[in-house]
């Protein structure tokens, strides 16, 4: 499109606006202060990144280690099932031999308490733990009453109570007497068998005949 300038006079420029001072200085502000944020914010993700890669890395390892632990602990519990039956079986061994090492013990001294009494057989002994039931035959009670004394005296039984006792005619012409008594083990350790075996070699008393029932 052509123009013709029909007045002869020279067209004035237009002038451009000048941008005041203040508002540049407001636009630059504000881009920094846009700039600074982003940064921040840049570096604020950066470092809860950074928190939250060792947070997760820290439970994955806490949870290997629980696995760990609870395996252990597994093992544990098992060995100690282990070690109770053992222990129940060394126990059950110890009582055994301590049973079989006590009857030896007992026997013993009850036979060498029953030949310092004349004119008496015991025909069963029976223990249950530290209860013994006595049973025999005797020529009179004088015999029954001195075998008890034996028994209190010997340092190996306590609480010797009589049960029952009546005569029987097993010898004709001879009165005889058959009896039942219980006794408690003692605590104590009895004479020495050596002792009881010296005893048991003394002249004028009779041979005892014993049945034990262990």
């Amino acid at each position: 499109m052509i123009r013709i300038n029909l007045l002869g006079q020279a067209r004035p420029k237009a002038t451009k606006q000048a941008v005041p001072l203040e508002a540049t200085v407001q636009l630059v502000f504000l881009l920094v202060a846009i700039g600074l944020a982003l940064a921040v914010l840049g570096i604020t993700y950066m470092q809860d990144k950074k928190d939250l890669d060792q947070t997760n890395s820290r439970i994955t390892s806490l949870r290997a280690e629980k696995a760990s632990l609870e395996q252990i602990k597994a093992q544990v519990e098992q060995f100690e099932r282990q070690k109770a039956v053992l222990q129940q079986r060394i126990d059950v061994i110890e009582t055994l031999q301590k049973n079989r090492t006590g009857g030896q013990e007992l026997l013993t001294m009850v036979a060498n308490t029953v030949v310092h009494v004349d004119s008496l057989w015991l025909t069963s002994l029976d223990r249950k733990q530290d209860a013994l039931n006595i049973e025999g035959e005797a020529g009179s009670i004088n015999a029954v009453a001195n075998f008890i004394t034996q028994l209190q005296h010997s340092g190996y039984f306590q609480k010797v109570e009589m049960v029952e006792t009546q005569e029987n005619d097993i010898v004709k012409g001879t009165p005889t007497f058959n009896f039942k008594m219980t006794a408690s083990v003692a605590s104590s350790a009895p004479p020495s068998p050596a002792q009881g075996t010296q005893a048991g070699q003394r002249p004028g008393y009779r041979s005892a005949s014993l049945q034990g029932r262990m």
